[in-house]
């Protein structure tokens, strides 16, 4: 019951339009998805991945948000709006971060091996940011709204604007 009380009292702190704790747990799709992880990522750590997917399956119909259940994600994460986010299988999430909607926290290839990124703590990631690939982005680093990161980014680094370049060719 304290990483809820603790996670509801960040977002009551980041959002001023927030008016009750109440609001915030019942009415914010980002505390709610987080909740229908925590569950899921219990199912998946004890190999009930089909029980730990219909309960992200359920969370990403309720909020819109959608979180692998093998994803680690740290504490007083703040989804913002949240609909479209999509955080992957073995995505790791640091403490103290920001996601706004439409955010992509996604694998370039298809491999069963470590494929999505590592956000450190404090990390802001802006609307529509797509991060993709096992790549690490440092600490206290802000992402930009619509930025396309597919490489490492140092810890306290602005990235903005979407890029595009060759990945690889055939």
């Amino acid at each position: 019951m304290g990483r809820v009380l603790e996670l509801l009292k960040t977002y009551k702190t980041y959002d001023p339009a927030a008016k009750s704790l109440l609001e915030i747990a019942l009415l914010y799709p980002g505390p709610r998805a987080l909740f229908f992880h925590r569950i899921a990522h219990l199912f998946y750590d004890l190999k009930l991945f089909f029980i730990a997917r219909l309960m992200a399956e359920i969370g990403r119909f309720v909020t819109g948000i959608e979180i692998h259940p093998g994803a680690t994600i740290g504490r007083r994460l703040v989804i913002d709006h949240g609909m479209g986010v999509v955080i992957g299988e073995t995505a790791i999430v640091g403490d103290d971060c920001i996601i706004f909607h439409g955010v992509t926290l996604g694998g370039v290839k298809f491999d069963p091996v470590k494929r999505h990124p590592t956000v450190g703590n404090k990390v802001l990631i802006g609307t529509g940011a797509k991060i993709l690939g096992p790549i690490t982005l440092g600490e206290g680093c802000r992402i930009g709204a619509n930025a396309v990161v597919f490489k490492d980014v140092a810890p306290g680094t602005v990235i903005v604007g979407p890029t595009s370049s060759v990945l690889e060719k055939k």
